[in-house]
């Protein structure tokens, strides 16, 4: 019975993210079924749902009155996109990248992650704030179709990702459209059941390694929430799309802030609390890991495997100093 909570917190992040590839699939044929073109989709329902996870998980957590297990997750998955998934890719494929990447996408991370700061600084994160995050996504949205529109490599790997989600759609076997609402309600059901199970078994977790949900939050739910990108990341590698892999890893730090916290804000019956830890530790470690991409992405104009290294090394310390010191 003492692995019971373990397998309860394995087993709502598999639901989690089944739920998300379901939900996807549905809402990204759907679309494509009435028309909406292939860029928006890929724009939109794709980039969505490599965040649906850690969007089931926060808003089970907060109805649940759980602030660690809202907050927690977020700043882990991205401090674990930035060091354990750019660094696993780039020990995979050394990574070339475009300076309008850096210019584009590492900014706008950066101008999150130092909004998320300011929002936390009255130890919690209103109502409020949560629609503030949300206009964000929603500002942030209108600008990437803009710059899409006007980049046609950038529409064409948005448009490639929603088709390959969506074949059918462009071929004679297309599901029937009450295929797809089932898919739809399905992958929901399992987003729901899935939070549930996560929020009791990382709890119970918790109390079982003598730590504080928030700890669990930072780490387990986080690295179970962040299996997406990480395959994506390690597909697009081993591809040589790099471009995309850095995409991924950007763009879901930036949806996991304004997305998830921005939703979950608005949905919480009460302010999101934000654990102590977060102004000792967490959120430095986040803002570190940030701002070392502009050097790293810069310097020769690609991520080596040694830098690859480095950020693993620095993701397994981090990990290590909150488990073996104790964490808040």
């Amino acid at each position: 019975m003492q692995y019971l909570p373990i397998f309860q917190l394995i087993a709502g992040l598999v639901a989690l993210i089944f739920g998300a590839e379901l939900l996807v699939r549905g809402a990204s044929r759907l679309a494509l079924s009435a028309g909406v073109s292939s860029f928006v989709v890929g724009l939109t329902v794709v980039a969505f749902g490599t965040s649906a996870p850690e969007l089931g998980a926060a808003l089970g957590a907060a109805l649940n009155d759980n602030s660690g297990l809202v907050i927690g997750p977020v700043v882990g998955s991205n401090i674990a996109n930035i060091c354990l998934i750019l660094g696993f890719t780039a020990v995979i494929c050394p990574i070339p990248v475009k300076f309008k990447v850096v210019r584009r996408e590492v900014l706008q991370m950066l101008v999150c992650t130092v909004a998320l700061m300011l929002f936390m600084i009255p130890a919690e994160i209103p109502r409020v704030g949560g629609f503030v995050l949300f206009a964000g996504l929603l500002a942030f949205l209108v600008r990437s179709y803009q710059v899409g529109k006007s980049d046609p490599e950038q529409a064409k790997e948005m448009q490639a990702a929603a088709v390959e989600l969506s074949t059918e759609v462009t071929k004679g076997d297309r599901p029937p459209f009450f295929v797809n609402i089932v898919l739809c309600v399905v992958g929901i059901g399992f987003l729901i059941f899935g939070a549930d199970m996560l929020v009791g078994g990382a709890t119970s977790v918790a109390e079982m390694l003598n730590v504080s949900d928030t700890v669990i939050g930072l780490t387990l739910v986080a690295f179970g929430t962040s299996v997406p990108e990480l395959s994506l990341s390690a597909v697009a590698a081993l591809r040589r799309e790099v471009d995309i892999a850095v995409g991924n890893i950007l763009g879901s730090n930036i949806f996991n802030i304004l997305c998830v916290l921005g939703i979950t804000s608005m949905a919480s019956p009460h302010p999101l609390v934000v654990p102590e830890s977060m102004w000792t530790r967490d959120l430095w470690v986040l803002l570190g890991a940030s701002l070392a991409c502009l050097p790293i992405l810069l310097a020769g104009g690609r991520v080596s495997r040694v830098e690859g290294v480095l950020l693993l090394g620095l993701y397994a310390g981090y990990v290590g100093t909150m488990f073996f010191m104790g964490g808040g």
